[in-house]
């Protein structure tokens, strides 16, 4: 496929594009500052745009199969996310192009909780990234209010850098635990879990979530 990679320089955008390429597929790296491109993947074609801009928005997304947003504001700006996110929903559905999105663990809900969201719960969620899961949240409320073709992917509760191991659990709504009561994946094995649903599209016009 050719995909279209926003956020390409950050965590987990970055992370995406190394395990895209190392399918085989064409992968354009998009990235707002020109001089974070080392950052990316040296193989990737780098794409110069801001994703809340329209134009950019549209003019990377033309003739590719697929788009994935990784993107992430800087503190302070959290509200950008959503910005970000309408503007490509817009640009993906009018070039009729698919869209996955790295979303939050924000609205997925804890097990036992009685349906209280992770938003709400401060062993899941340190009020430090509170912004930023509200952000998210209005994100996903984005995403279902739109005529795109999109998939939104909410991580563990713990997302850090890691090892690939190919392996995961596939969930819906529900924050995934494992036996200790962690919810937890890599960067690497969430891009793992990314491209298998691009390849296989399991998940469309719908939210999944994945964790050890």
């Amino acid at each position: 496929m050719r995909i279209t990679v926003f956020g390409a320089a950050g965590a987990v955008g970055s992370r995406v594009v190394t395990e895209a390429l190392s399918r085989g597929h064409h992968v354009t790296a998009v990235v707002r500052d020109p001089s974070r491109h080392q950052q990316a993947p040296t193989a990737a074609t780098l794409g110069v745009g801001d994703a809340s801009d329209p134009a950019d928005a549209a003019r990377l997304i033309a003739g590719h199969d697929l788009v994935i947003t990784a993107v992430r504001p800087a503190p302070g700006h959290e509200a950008d996310l959503v910005t970000a996110t309408q503007t490509l929903l817009s640009a993906a559905h009018h070039a009729a192009t698919r869209i996955l999105l790295v979303g939050g663990a924000a609205t997925l809900t804890v097990p036992g909780s009685g349906a209280t969201m992770v938003l709400d719960d401060p062993a899941h969620l340190p009020a430090a990234y509170r912004p930023i899961a509200l952000a998210c949240a209005a994100q996903l409320q984005a995403c279902r209010a739109s005529d795109a073709d999109w998939t939104y992917l909410s991580p563990a509760a713990q997302l850090l850098p890691g090892t690939r191991t190919g392996a995961y659990r596939l969930g819906a709504d529900e924050l995934l635990l494992d036996a200790d009561g962690t919810s937890a994946i890599s960067m690497e094995d969430l891009a793992v879990a990314l491209l298998d649903e691009a390849e296989h599209p399991r998940h469309r016009r719908t939210r999944f979530t994945v964790a050890y």
